[in-house]
């Protein structure tokens, strides 16, 4: 087995505090980087030390600001590549662009795989990531996709909130099957929400529910909220039809200013996301509730450094 001290983890931009978290976690130091935003909008990023021969982990989410996110993320491989590193590994927490998966309209990108081209063409070796909008998104990729999970963080989380007749619900048919897998870990009633979206302003009608949740506590499950305009209208939904209380559940929280007053005048009790985006506008949300998987982050570096099973993660 090799030696934790060994491993070299360097920050991006996006993900400072996260990188923190994983290097606390492992009792190493960050890696020695500078990424400067020059005047003209150009982003220049630096390897502060020798990485020659070494197996480099580069963090960086793709989540508020995903367009320079994603070019610096680029730079970073370039320059991991042209420093003559032996591996590089890109840990993106969130991959923004994984929601546009598929040709659903006439002359669009695939913009998902665009930018799997574009991060295997700079020379990356392999990818972590959590909770992808569709797990087919591994399947853009030539190089290895390891594809974490919020769910059983989250399931502990709800065993630990001591309550009995509680539902699982899924505000749509997409999200369907993760959230059986919730349902059945914990062992209580699937609801399915049906959603309608006919624009890409991001809001959402919910035309009908299957399931009952009357008597019910409904906890919402999802991958990801921005205006928290899904989880709004699935909440009314489910309060309306006599819902006891509701909770949400969310792997990434990007939520708006405008979605974070949506969700205070919501009848969400609490909202609970992970970290795999910082976001400043949740700061002081008495609604939110953010865990860290950073450790989760951190086990999957040790055991790919040590060329290991990444199966206990998933147990």
């Amino acid at each position: 087995m090799r030696n934790d001290s060994e491993i070299k983890i360097f920050p991006g931009s996006a993900s400072v505090e996260f990188t923190k978290r994983i290097c606390g976690y492992l009792n190493i130091s960050e890696g020695e980087s500078t990424v400067l935003k020059f005047s003209d909008g150009n982003t220049y990023v630096k390897i502060g030390e020798k990485v020659r021969g070494k197996d480099i982990y580069i963090v960086q989410t793709i989540g508020l600001d995903p367009n320079n996110e994603f070019m610096e993320l680029l730079f970073w491989v370039d320059a991991f590549r042209r420093s003559v590193a032996n591996s590089i590994t890109v840990i993106m927490p969130y991959f923004g662009y994984a929601k546009a998966d598929k040709k659903d309209e006439p002359r669009v990108s695939i913009r998902a795989r665009v930018c799997a081209d574009c991060l295997e063409t700079a020379g990356v070796d392999r990818v972590v990531t959590m909770d992808l909008h569709s797990a087919q998104i591994q399947g853009f990729f030539k190089k290895p996709v390891d594809h974490l999970y919020a769910a059983n963080l989250f399931c502990d989380y709800i065993r630990g909130m001591n309550i009995t007749d509680y539902v699982i619900v899924s505000p749509d048919e997409g999200f369907a099957k993760n959230a059986r897998y919730y349902s059945n870990k914990l062992n209580v009633p699937l609801v399915i929400g049906s959603k309608q979206r006919t624009s890409h302003n991001e809001k959402a009608e919910i035309m009908g529910l299957m399931g009952y949740v009357e008597g019910k506590h409904a906890i919402i499950v999802d991958d990801f909220t921005i205006s928290c305009g899904t989880l709004t209208e699935i909440a009314n939904v489910v309060k309306n039809r006599g819902a006891l209380s509701v909770h949400a559940f969310v792997s990434h929280a990007l939520l708006s200013k405008k979605g974070v007053a949506a969700l205070r005048e919501s009848p969400i009790e609490k909202l609970v996301a992970t970290d795999t985006v910082h976001n400043p506008n949740i700061g002081g949300c008495e609604k939110v509730t953010v865990l860290s998987v950073a450790d989760m982050f951190a086990k999957a570096i040790r055991i790919i450094h040590n060329k290991e099973s990444l199966h206990e993660l998933f147990d």
